[in-house]
């Protein structure tokens, strides 16, 4: 995939491995378009890379994505690779009921439903392009059940499941369908829980992105580090023992969640 020469829109480009994949693309040469929920966010990264044009809009809202498309479409014609990266990650108890149900399915409104919404809204445009490719970032957990994020895990699954079946259905067209599978990774996904995660188990933010890029170039369907090839080949042969393994920091979790409520 020719990056330099392509125009890319990233949605939940302000932070993570979305504000990493903005500046190793920009360095690339890309035209880069980036959204997000909060227009203090989008403010400091269109600091940072004085070059990009943002965007605020919510991947959770349908009329955001609506009209991010009319406007995007209207200014950025030349647009070719959507890159939904957009996700929430949070631990829960599904014992606790302090939760509605709509704040539970928060992660399949943005993580899922919001990926499935932009592939809907901007592919009739893509199509159009003589080379362009969707890129939907799932996760490692899409292969292993995280019982201490299940709601996270359930929308992941999905995301890897629907990019597996649009990539079949789009075959033939000039539109790529690629997927990002990144591991655990060091960003302020998780600067709220209550259990940190083992730094020893997640990558860098940097590492992650270079692979990604890489993956991009080369056009690879599914782009993953080696921590999650294995972790995906562990997952075929030892699924309970990979489950049971993750499962033992939901247990600490629940511990410290029920502690909490009680202070």
């Amino acid at each position: 995939m020719d990056l330099k020469n392509s125009t890319i829109l990233i949605t939940g480009g302000t932070s993570g491995i979305g504000l990493e994949l903005v500046r190793q693309l920009t360095e690339k040469g890309a035209k880069i378009i980036v959204t997000g929920r909060r227009l203090e966010a989008l403010n400091e990264t269109k600091k940072q890379f004085r070059d990009i044009h943002t965007f605020q809009s919510d991947a959770g809202s349908p009329e955001d994505t609506r009209r991010l498309f009319e406007e995007v479409t209207r200014q950025f014609p030349d647009l070719n690779i959507i890159i939904n990266n957009a996700g929430e990650m949070r631990l829960i108890d599904m014992l606790d009921s302090s939760k509605s149900l709509e704040n539970l399915m928060r992660e399949i409104d943005i993580n899922l439903s919001g990926t499935i919404r932009m592939v809907h809204q901007f592919l009739p445009h893509l199509v159009k392009k003589q080379s362009a490719a969707i890129v939907n970032v799932s996760s490692a957990i899409a292969f292993m059940a995280y019982s201490s994020a299940p709601v996270y895990s359930a929308s992941k699954a999905g995301v890897h499941a629907f990019t597996m079946a649009l990539r079949l259905q789009l075959k033939g067209t000039n539109v790529k369908v690629l997927e990002f599978i990144p591991p655990g990774v060091n960003t302020n996904l998780q600067n709220e829980w209550i259990l940190q995660p083992n730094p020893r188990q997640m990558m860098d933010a940097d590492k992650v992105v270079q692979v990604a890029i890489k993956g991009l170039q080369n056009d690879t369907p599914e782009i993953m580090p080696a921590l999650v090839k294995i972790i995906k080949f562990l997952g075929h042969i030892i699924p309970k023992a990979l489950m049971n393994f993750g499962h033992r920091e939901f247990q600490r979790f629940r511990q410290l969640n029920n502690q909490l409520k009680k202070t």
